[in-house]
């Protein structure tokens, strides 16, 4: 693998996380990540917020970049797409649920089946270690997705999904003793 000048020195930068990366990286690479991001999202909007995000990203993870395993391009490249998934997965739930009030039971459902014990669910959530309240109210009480969750957090996906698991184990013991 051939390794520009110029990548070179942003890779250095990286290692060291230097702020001078995030400028060249913005020069050398805003458009054709754009380009990507906005092929995927079909959104002008959602694009440059998954742009933005994506910056963020690398920036974050900029350590672990190794030019052994991937060109630099790749590397953003994989960053660029995978937040514009996400962008355009949250996009898509966030603004085309329909609500369809003619056909709920929510009204209709009757009260004398639940156990008045375990209707409080945040209360029972609160009495969980820590880890898990955290995970369950980003998820559940937020409306984050796991993945906005582990980025907010700032907690790797496969422990956010862990966690989740371990949390609603926890509380069915309260529902199904």
């Amino acid at each position: 693998m051939s390794i520009t000048p110029t990548e070179q020195k942003i890779i250095n930068y990286l290692q060291k996380e230097d702020k001078r990366a995030l400028n060249l990286l913005y020069e050398n690479y805003s458009n054709s990540l754009y380009g990507v991001i906005l092929k995927i999202t079909v959104n002008e909007e959602v694009a440059q917020d998954a742009l933005q995000e994506t910056f963020i990203k690398v920036w974050k993870n900029a350590t672990k970049y190794d030019p052994s395993k991937a060109k630099l391009f790749t590397w953003l490249f994989r960053i660029a797409r995978n937040t514009a998934i996400d962008k355009l997965r949250s996009f898509n739930n966030r603004y085309h649920k329909e609500v369809q009030i003619e056909t709920s039971n929510v009204y209709i459902l009757p009260t004398t089946n639940f156990n008045q014990d375990v209707m409080d669910i945040k209360e029972h959530v609160g009495k969980l270690e820590e880890k898990y309240q955290i995970v369950l109210d980003a998820l559940f009480f937020q409306g984050m997705t796991q993945q906005e969750a582990s980025d907010e957090l700032e907690i790797p996906l496969g422990t956010i999904k862990s966690r989740l698991k371990i949390g609603l184990r926890e509380l069915k013991k309260v529902y199904n003793p």
